[in-house]
């Protein structure tokens, strides 16, 4: 994963144990001093929460504690992890750019592809000027590579 992935992933872990855990954790207290449990919508509102914010914390830390950090602005060549890349679709000429990245980090709207996506699978190796036929769930489309850069 990228150096911003990395740090995003922390932060929103930090955020969710120093801050979210505390305030669901005041919720249910708050809510069980309300009496009755069973028809006490607060209560289970907040059971909910907590048991997602439990789990997005056991995934962050699993995320986190296996990652390798690649810096993309030691790299160079032909498309690889780390790589922004500027492509243009032969059909339409439309320019989009994308880094791609790892899966937790990706975000396509963002401009951050995933390596596992056919795109990028496609991707990998090409040099500046190489065509590429993709398979996506749209139709078959073909880019050209117009730049790469490593940043």
């Amino acid at each position: 994963m990228t150096r911003g992935g990395f740090v995003a992933l922390d932060d929103e872990l930090k955020l969710l144990k120093s801050v979210e855990r505390p305030a669901v954790i005041r919720a249910i207290a708050e809510a069980r001093a309300h009496g009755d449990l069973s028809e006490n919508a607060e209560y289970h509102a907040a059971r909910e929460k907590q048991s997602f914010i439990e789990g997005r914390i056991k995934e962050l830390e699993a995320i986190i504690s296996r990652a390798e950090v690649i810096d993309p602005a030691k790299l160079s060549g032909a498309i690889k992890f780390g790589a922004t890349v500027t492509l243009v679709d032969e059909d339409t000429n439309e320019e989009r750019t994308y880094q791609i990245v790892g899966e937790p980090e990706a975000n396509i709207e963002g401009g951050f592809l995933n390596i596992r996506s056919p795109l990028a699978r496609a991707l990998i190796g090409k040099a500046e000027g190489d065509s590429v036929d993709v398979k996506t769930p749209g139709g078959q489309r073909s880019y050209e590579v117009l730049s790469i850069r490593f940043v």
